[in-house]
Order: C-alpha cells, then structure tokens, then sequence
C-alpha cells in the first residue's frame, strides 16, 4: 500500500490518484481523519469508471503511517519536524518519500527557506534515521495530476541515498504518463530540487500556467 501522510493537498490527492490508476491500493491521512476520508472520497469520484472504490481509503496519519509500505510526506514544512517525531516508530524500515519544499510567501512571491539539515528531504532523513529516505515529486503541477488521463510530459528527478529504495521510487515515477524519472544522485542533491519549487510557482504566476521540468541531453 502507498500511504501519504498529510495527503488532503493538491499534490497528495493527485499523486493518489495517479497510483490509483495503476491499481495500487492508497490511503490518504490528515492530522483530522475525516479530512482524509473526506479526500479520499474526491480522489475515487476522479477515478475513470470500473475502478474499485476500496482501492482508496482515508483516515488519520498515524494510520497512514502504519497501514503503508512506501509512505509519502506531504505535510507543510513547518509540521514535518513534529509530524516525523510523533509517528517514527511506525515509519521505521519504510520507504519514505518526501514531496516537501520548504517554502513562504512574501508579497505573493514564493521564496525557498533555509534548513538547518540542508533541505526537507535530509531533515526527513535525521529524524527517522531507520527509514530509507527519498526526495522526489516536488516539481509536479498538481493541477495536471488530478486530470486522470492527461499526460504531463516532464521529469521526476530522485534524490536518494539507498540505491534499492531510490529505484522503486523512479518506477514508481514512471507509472505517470508522460513522467520520466531521473537520477538526482544522493539525499544532499534534494536541496537543489526543492528551491527549484519556488522558482517554478514564480514561473507560473507570471505566465500564468503549470510548468514543470524536462532535462535535457541524457
């Protein structure tokens, strides 16, 4: 099962979906577990017809935590520190996948914020030093994600320092149509693509649209 803990945004819901639609069994969680049965609610109405309603639950992020294999950190930066603390016990020996790019808002600009561990990603990784932590999905329109059958023509670049949890992700990366997952190299690398998350909703405002990111000459 793909858990996401903090799944009731945007970027949960269509990460959800899309797995969803390659036939795996997902649960959403919120610091309120009706939030997350109230998403996972909206995630299986956008689901194309003769999918089974079972594959997506919801419920609280302690049950996210336990009932997943690969778990998704999708919460606001400033909740991930409590967040990991309170569930590291029922984390451990997981693949963590952490979609968070700290991030604030000034005057409507986003601007990437400084981490004492050098990103989201290596603070994930300090704070749950028996789970096998990877960076990825931060550069994704969730707009896109939660159209089902659009493709979204860009890369997935994943940051890991576990070359076996690193490679499930970037399958997993490519179950999305039109996704290609690249390489990032180690966790340290993650800290590049988060505060490329900034950068593109700056992007987006301007030209008021859903960019994403291709790498060139691989």
């Amino acid at each position: 099962m793909i858990s996401f803990i903090g799944g009731t945004g945007p970027e949960g819901r269509g990460l959800a979906l899309r797995f969803a639609i390659i036939g795996e069994q997902i649960f959403l969680g919120s610091r309120d577990p009706q939030r997350g049965v109230d998403s996972a609610s909206d995630v299986r109405a956008l689901l194309p017809k003769n999918y089974p309603d079972t594959s997506v639950m919801g419920g609280s992020n302690e049950d996210a935590a336990k009932m997943g294999d690969i778990v998704f950190i999708a919460v606001p930066y400033f909740a991930q520190e409590q967040t990991l603390n309170q569930l590291e016990p029922h984390l451990r020996g997981k693949v963590i996948v952490n979609v968070v790019a700290p991030l604030a808002f000034v005057k409507g600009s986003a601007q990437a914020l400084p981490v004492a561990a050098g990103s989201a990603a290596e603070e994930a990784r300090d704070l749950l030093p028996e789970s096998h932590v990877v960076g990825a999905f931060h550069n994704l329109s969730a707009i896109d994600l939660l159209i089902p059958l659009r493709g979204l023509d860009c890369d997935v670049v994943v940051c890991g320092d576990d070359p076996d949890a690193k490679a499930k992700v970037m399958q997993l990366a490519e179950s999305i149509k039109g996704v290609r997952a690249v390489n990032g190299g180690a966790l340290v690398n993650s800290r590049y693509v988060e505060h490329l998350t900034s950068l593109l909703i700056n992007i987006n405002r301007i030209y008021k649209a859903h960019s994403s990111i291709r790498i060139t000459g691989i």
